[in-house]
């Protein structure tokens, strides 16, 4: 079976059929999920969806795209949730360049990336790392707050395969997803290639990025498998020996 590292089943694009889709996942083909907090709602839905399914677990974080929504009142509060049993990771936190050019909004996405990753440190999580078009900026930060003593993952990875060797030599995982079927991912089938299978996570981020031959749809852990097949082709290894060893990575860094 097969560990979801980072979904979004709170995401209103599962509306119609969140709990049907969950319940057969969850039956025979995925063995856990993490369901990943991107704002201070989205926390608050994916402690529920955990609290609501045995083998659903949550992290609270906000993304770098929602940090507007935070202030130390806020803050407090999502410490608060940190707290809860049912939270196994501060996510997903970062980042992100590509939509947001101001740069007084670039630095407060900076503070509160910080503040966050001495939140995992704090709490004794491991941290859910949003990062694009900003590799500079988020390895400078990670250092300044010495994220190596905080475990974690870089969700969806996309940078090159040196800045990959950086962060496996931090002890962070890389998070692998849909992506990596795309005929246009060389850059990645190469970090594949080169990094250790035993410093991968298999990921959705469903409902987004779906692999191919599903590559527009709604994406969900179903399509697992492809991403599975295709890390497998590249590292000569089977699908199944990918689907074992991610899952014990997912089972160590979540402390499942």
């Amino acid at each position: 079976m097969i560990f979801e590292s980072h979904a979004h089943y709170d995401d209103r694009q599962f509306d119609k059929d969140r709990d049907i889709l969950l319940e057969k996942l969850l039956g025979k083909e995925i063995c856990n999920i993490i369901n990943i907090g991107a704002s201070l709602e989205s926390t608050k839905a994916s402690i529920a969806l955990a609290e609501k399914y045995e083998r659903i677990y949550a992290a609270a974080g906000v993304h770098p795209s929602e940090i507007h929504e935070l202030d130390e009142g806020k803050f407090a509060w999502l410490k608060g949730q940190a707290a809860n049993p049912n939270v196994v990771a501060i996510g997903e936190i970062g980042l992100d360049y590509y939509w947001e050019k101001d740069p007084a909004v670039q630095k407060a996405q900076r503070d509160w990336f910080a503040r966050q990753l001495q939140l995992a440190r704090q709490m004794g999580l491991p941290a859910v790392i949003h990062s694009r078009d900003a590799a500079e900026d988020t390895m400078q930060v990670m250092k300044e707050v010495c994220a190596w003593e905080i475990p974690g993952v870089v969700h969806c990875y996309s940078y090159s395969l040196e800045l990959a060797k950086e962060f496996v030599r931090m002890g962070y995982y890389i998070g692998v997803g849909g992506v990596v079927t795309f005929k246009n991912s060389r850059k990645l089938k190469e970090t594949v290639k080169q990094i250790p299978l035993g410093r991968i996570l298999l990921e959705t981020d469903a409902p987004y990025l779906a692999p191919e031959p599903h590559r527009g749809k709604r994406n969900h852990s179903g399509y697992l498998g492809l991403v599975a097949a295709e890390i497998a082709r590249i590292k000569e290894v089977t699908p199944e020996e990918v689907a074992e060893i991610t899952q014990k990575n997912a089972e160590e860094l979540f402390c499942l």
